[in-house]
């Protein structure tokens, strides 16, 4: 499943990279929490529990991926690609065709937190 956010705000990928990391993860959501870097991945506490996260500087932005997660959940935050070029772009998705309605809701939610959270931060 497919899941995106558009920000009507204008920035650079620099601006993405260093705003957005994992340390800066509990300024932009209120469900996660940087717990301690694991060599190049990180523990991170989330909605559905403690996970070894990775983050990616990516062509356009960043990368999260819940490594342990049975959904596989990823996001990107990104500026300069479809499908809205001139915004902010979240893009998330999970390994599922399916899922039960709550579960749908909470990443929905999860994804309005990081969009309210980027629209602060820029």
């Amino acid at each position: 499943m497919e899941f995106f956010r558009i920000i009507d705000k204008q920035v650079s990928e620099k601006q993405l990279q260093e705003k957005i990391h994992p340390n800066s993860l509990e300024d932009i959501t209120d469900t996660m929490l940087f717990l301690e870097n694991l060599n190049t991945n990180f523990l991170g506490l989330t909605l559905w529990g403690e996970f070894e996260i990775s983050y990616d500087k990516i062509k356009g932005g960043v990368r999260f991926t819940l490594i342990d997660c049975p959904n596989a959940l990823s996001w990107t935050i990104t500026f300069g690609f479809p499908p809205e070029r001139e915004k902010i772009v979240i893009h998330a998705t999970i390994n599922r065709t399916q899922k039960p309605y709550e579960f749908i809701e909470e990443v929905s939610d999860f994804l309005d937190e990081c969009e309210n959270g980027l629209k602060t931060i820029f």
